[in-house]
């Protein structure tokens, strides 16, 4: 691989469109609908498991630009950029989740 120079840029550049076919994305059910009837647990086990799968996806394409298997920097950095953000969302939900919890647990009964 001889690395991102002013030559080769345009290949980099000319991605097409961001979405990339190999990532997951994150995708939270309706409220309404067959969705709807899911409980808050079954929701949240699917949102982990989307989180996991963006990560398993990043790891791959990370792992695939270090031994030259691929040569899409731009491609690798969203995937990248994707995973973190989704797991940073899912960690801020488990926040807001256990600090729910333990206002529950002070209310007086």
């Amino acid at each position: 691989m001889e690395g991102f120079t002013i030559k080769n840029a345009n290949r980099f550049l000319d991605t097409g469109s961001i979405k990339s076919s190999g990532a997951a994305q994150l995708e939270m059910p309706s409220p309404s609908g067959a969705a709807g009837d899911a409980s808050f647990a079954d929701t949240l086990k699917n949102a982990i498991n989307q989180v996991n799968e963006l990560q398993q996806v990043s790891n791959k394409k990370m792992q695939d630009l270090s031994v030259g298997r691929t040569d899409n920097v731009a491609d690798v950095m969203i995937t990248a950029e994707k995973a973190d953000i989704a797991m940073r969302v899912m960690v801020q939900v488990r926040n807001k989740v256990i600090d729910a919890y333990n206002e529950i647990m002070r209310m007086q009964v």
